[in-house]
């Protein structure tokens, strides 16, 4: 049995949002509505307002606050509680009163009231919050990029906290962080640009910070409080604390801040697009309590700077996007005006690579695959789009800056691909283009090393640790290209809209050709009908008054006369044949399919019986069928046509003393497994190569009609014209004075 993987990642499954602790800065009550019954409360109340819990617990505060406090917390039940606290509580009793800032929040059934201690300095009014924040934010307002808008919010609110050290930490996109901003005592040691893993903060710690927009813990070393008692009596559960204040904090990140030197914290959550894009992380080397109104002011100053994030973020590198911009629009307008797209596309390469600053590129199209630059191996990129095909999202667009991480094929080329910017155009057809980037070795500066989590007791035994040193570490990282910036992914994807625009179009404006199309089609197929079936009465006179002459007259002619009769004969019978195939390749395209669930083995079979009866050639004819033939959904009449007229072409044109006919189909696994590829194979005379595109043309005999039966030349048409009505396609293999072979396709 495999020892369980011991790293910091196993503080992703620590409840912490469920301690059923509080830091002792404060009182929290559980309270069941609408009563406002004290349903728990924490067990420090006899610290703050001289009352033990046992005496506090079913206790409706209406009879331990005033009328006026109860009216007040009940008109802010249906408002937004975050806009209304904190609410200002005077708890009396017979010796004292006590000063409270009050935070009131839902949590499931129950409402928690957490009260916070204040003094006259601590009650600030409306001017003290405004001055506070008025000379950041007009500082904020000044800057120019989001570094210079961080090193200010770091200096402005270390300035108001007055903490030791207040740091910008900024989130990637796999949860590991860096110091980005900084300000500090001059004797502490630098963080900056320090990295930091992503197990330092577990998932469901960024899922508090995005409800919680401010944290505070005053002494890391205090001894949580206990709730009495520990389960709601109501529920008999854990009461959910995400939301509170005073929530105490996970042992784990105690013993963090402990090893980082830290006696006190407070962090401010950095929020874009509502995602965790970063802290205000301050810390204090000695307990400090910061009032609420200092808080307050230091949380509007994150909600500043998370509003302001996206337009610093987009204003950074101004001059290389408005290049890409430029590159972007040209290249869009060349490619656009030619009718080969992959041709357009190789033309304008240099461009391709420059629009993403890649060093290589893939063009997946139609099966065809086209490389520039710097790429792996053609097998090697099949497979990467074969793999491709699982992963892309709705976006249709794929991205890393470490391939070898989530494509661990990759280590044999990273020198030209540990990069990569796929971009679906059409994942079914295999539409791609990809971009490569090669490897570049990094160093990376880690505030201690994020690998050794784990330590071992003196009795062997396994002791998961935050890290103790937290002094700068140099890691070389491999397998890693320079990361994908946004405004490059930006320009894939308008790419991919241009030339999906442009597709578009040409389908429409094929569209457009194939109505033209069709209804010429029924016109013409209109017209061959009705100029076939009136031509057969005057053609049935011709033909019966020959045959009348030749029974009434023959006696009075000579030779040659009776043989020009007989000649008109033959020749209006010929052209009955002729018309009544065109009558019925005619009627192909205005007679509707029924299409059914078909035996096709039953089908043939009888197919065969027919032309053993009705050809008198079959008496050498050894006709086989190869391997039992499938179940397909097809039109029975007109698939019995197809097969009718091949295997009778099979028979016919075959000058061998022993003939051979073979029916059969191709593996499915080795076709598109949307269609069966079937065949009909002869040992005959075969067809010279340069008649093959001939053989499906209406009337067009490669012989004299007198030559291996006669025959009016339609029936491969007819079969041809079948076989596309089924969505499937028609086509010849053979060799002169040998054999032929006939494969057609029909949907599976």
């Amino acid at each position: 049995m495999m020892p369980e993987k011991i790293d910091l990642t196993n503080c992703d499954h620590e409840k912490i949002h469920i301690p059923g602790l509080i830091q002792p800065h404060g009182i929290l009550f559980i309270l069941q509505k609408p009563e406002f019954t004290i349903l728990q409360v924490s067990k420090n109340s006899f610290n703050f307002i001289g009352i033990h819990p046992d005496k506090l617990l079913g206790k409706k505060l209406k009879e331990l606050l005033d009328v006026q406090q109860i009216s007040h917390i009940q008109q802010c039940l249906p408002s937004d509680l975050e806009s209304v606290n904190p609410v200002k509580i005077s708890w009396k009793t017979q010796d004292n009163t006590f000063l409270f800032d009050g935070i009131i929040h839902h949590s499931q059934k129950v409402l928690i009231l957490e009260l916070l201690p204040v003094t006259s300095q601590d009650n600030q009014d409306f001017l003290t919050f405004y001055q506070l924040v008025k000379p950041p934010i007009k500082q904020i307002q000044n800057t120019i990029n989001l570094q210079e808008l961080c090193q200010v919010l770091a200096k402005q609110v270390r300035k108001i906290t007055e903490f030791d050290r207040v740091m910008i930490y900024r989130f990637d996109e796999e949860g590991a962080g860096k110091v980005i901003a900084e300000d500090k005592l001059e004797e502490l040691p630098p963080y900056l640009s320090l990295h930091y893993p992503a197990s330092d903060i577990p998932k469901q710690a960024k899922q508090l910070y995005l409800l919680n927009w401010l944290r505070l813990i005053p002494d890391v070393n205090y001894q949580p409080v206990e709730l009495i008692p520990t389960y709601n009596p109501v529920t008999n559960e854990p009461v959910d604390l995400s939301y509170s204040v005073l929530r105490s904090v996970s042992p784990m990140h105690v013993e963090y801040l402990q090893n980082m030197g830290v006696t006190a914290s407070m962090s401010i959550s950095l929020i874009k697009n509502k995602k965790l894009w970063g802290l205000i992380a301050c810390h204090h080397n000695t307990p400090k309590y910061v009032p609420y109104y200092i808080r307050t002011a230091c949380e509007f100053l994150g909600h500043v700077m998370s509003l302001d994030i996206g337009t610093k973020e987009e204003n950074e590198d101004l001059d290389y996007k408005l290049k890409l911009k430029t590159i972007q629009s040209k290249f869009v307008e060349a490619i656009s005006e030619t009718p080969n797209l992959v041709h357009a596309l190789s033309e304008q390469k240099n461009e391709l690579l420059d629009l993403v600053s890649a060093e290589g590129v893939a063009i997946s199209w139609n099966q065809e695959l086209v490389l520039f630059g710097k790429t792996p191996l053609e097998a090697d990129i099949q497979n990467l789009i074969d793999w491709l095909v699982t992963q892309i999202n709705n976006d249709n667009v794929f991205y890393t800056d470490s391939l070898f991480k989530v494509y661990p094929a990759s280590e044999t080329f990273q020198d030209v691909a540990s990069g990569m910017l796929a971009l679906a155009i059409a994942k079914s057809q295999k539409h791609w283009i990809l971009w490569f980037r090669p490897e570049v070795i990094q160093t990376v500066k880690w505030g201690g090393n994020p690998n050794k989590p784990v330590e071992v007791n003196e009795n062997g035994s396994l002791h998961l640790s935050p890290r103790k040193s937290f002094e700068m570490w140099q890691e070389t990282v491999r397998f890693k290209s320079l990361p994908w910036r946004k405004c490059e992914i930006d320009g894939a994807l308008e790419l991919k809209s241009a030339i999906v625009a442009m597709v578009i179009k040409k389908a429409d404006e094929l569209a457009k050709i194939n109505v033209e199309l069709e209804r010429s089609n029924r016109e013409l197929d209109a017209f061959a009908y009705i100029a076939s079936h009136d031509l057969k009465e005057p053609l049935r006179g011709i033909h019966n008054y020959s045959t009348f002459l030749i029974e009434d007259y023959a006696k009075l002619l000579d030779e040659d006369g009776v043989f020009k009769l007989q000649t008109v004969v033959r020749l209006t019978q010929r052209m009955e044949d002729l018309i009544n195939s065109l009558l019925h390749f005619s009627r192909l395209g205005r007679v509707e399919l029924v299409m059914r669930r078909t035996n096709l083995q039953e089908l043939v079979e009888s197919v065969i019986e027919v032309l053993k009866i009705s050809l008198k050639e079959t008496r050498n004819v050894d006709i086989r069928i190869c391997q039992r033939l499938p179940d397909i959904k097809c039109d029975r009449i007109q698939v019995s046509e197809v097969f009718s007229n091949l295997i009778s072409n099979a028979i016919k044109y075959n000058d061998k003393a022993n003939k051979l006919v073979e029916i059969g189909f191709l593996d499915q696994e080795a076709t598109n497994q949307a269609t069966i590829t079937f065949y009909v194979r002869d040992n005959g005379i075969g067809i010279r190569q340069k008649h093959l595109d001939n053989v499906f043309r209406i009337f067009k005999r490669l012989h004299t009609a007198s030559q291996y039966g006669g025959g009016t030349g339609a029936g491969l048409t007819i079969a041809k014209k079948i076989v596309e009505r089924h969505g499937g396609k028609i086509w010849i293999e053979s060799t002169y004075g040998e054999s032929s072979t006939f494969y057609f396709t029909l949907p599976s």
